[in-house]
């Protein structure tokens, strides 16, 4: 399934998208996709519905992230083999973790905002794992029980913010609408392998970003393991799992967004995103 999140923001309602790819109205069955709806029994009592009796959703309606209840914005530094060399950095021995606010998040197609003082605002497409059931000690191999489905996000970061002031990279992740996720939320009977994905992403047309999950050094089952053994995951907590080469940090100059810049990413399998960029 892809499931959606739609209208204003603050006041969003769940959606699907059918087989035609039209948008259907889900809020007769559920309240929101959080908590028990993305659990898996939730996630099946949806997928037993015939898609052709719920409402057509008229018009091109603002979508939001297509999760609610967030509680965590877990993301992994460094997991790119590829992206790990660009940045002139050693593969880490272990995932590097960070957080991200969950204040950032957005709708996948809300502008990006350039916040005050910022010169190196920077893009990353990631592959994004939601969890659908409480995870706690779960083994690799139990892991992907414990997955809702994938997005695509764009873990925007402001570099100087990030790695030139002191103190840890979480502000230079934080920033409002430094995290677009979306369009959907593809259920895990909709991705064959989530290490087998490809990604990219453009600013201004200009391909930056062209990779693929295949070089993710820890793959997703080890990343849910991973992170329960240092605390409870929840349903609705997102974990942004790292990005291919290619981001302008990397670049020989390096090279950062301004207002005005149209940026566009996308998964394979999991849609696109488009932003523009804009002055806070």
């Amino acid at each position: 399934m892809k499931l959606v999140r739609y209208g204003e923001r603050g006041a969003e309602k769940p959606g699907l998208v059918d087989g035609e790819g039209r948008l259907r109205d889900l809020s007769a069955h559920v309240g929101d996709l959080a908590g028990d709806a993305l659990h898996p029994e939730g996630l099946a009592a949806v997928a037993a519905l015939d898609a052709n009796t719920l409402p057509l959703v008229e018009g091109d309606p603002r979508l939001g992230p297509p999760i609610a209840g967030t509680g965590k914005f877990i993301c992994i530094g460094l997991n790119y083999a590829d992206h790990a060399e660009e940045s002139g950095m050693d593969v880490p021995p272990e995932p590097v973790i960070f957080m991200k606010a969950t204040s950032a998040i957005c709708g996948p197609n809300d502008p990006i905002i350039i916040p005050r003082g910022s010169e190196k605002t920077d893009w990353e497409v990631e592959l994004a794992v939601v969890i659908g059931k409480p995870a706690k000690y779960v083994s690799e191999a139990e892991a992907m029980d414990h997955v809702a489905g994938f997005a695509v996000t764009n873990d925007v970061s402001e570099r100087a913010f990030q790695i030139e002031r002191s103190g840890q990279w979480t502000k230079g992740k934080s920033c409002d609408n430094f995290g677009q996720i979306g369009p959907w939320l593809v259920t895990p009977d909709e991705v064959a392998d989530p290490s087998a994905l490809k990604m990219w992403l453009k600013v201004n047309g200009e391909t930056m970003q062209d990779g693929s999950t295949a070089t993710m050094v820890y793959k997703v089952p080890f990343l849910v393991h991973y992170l329960s053994q240092f605390m409870t995951l929840h349903p609705g907590d997102v974990i942004s799992t790292g990005t291919p080469p290619g981001v302008g940090l990397g670049m020989k100059p390096p090279r950062y967004l301004k207002a005005g810049d149209v940026v566009e990413l996308g998964i394979d399998g999991l849609g696109s995103q488009r932003q523009d960029v804009v002055a806070d």
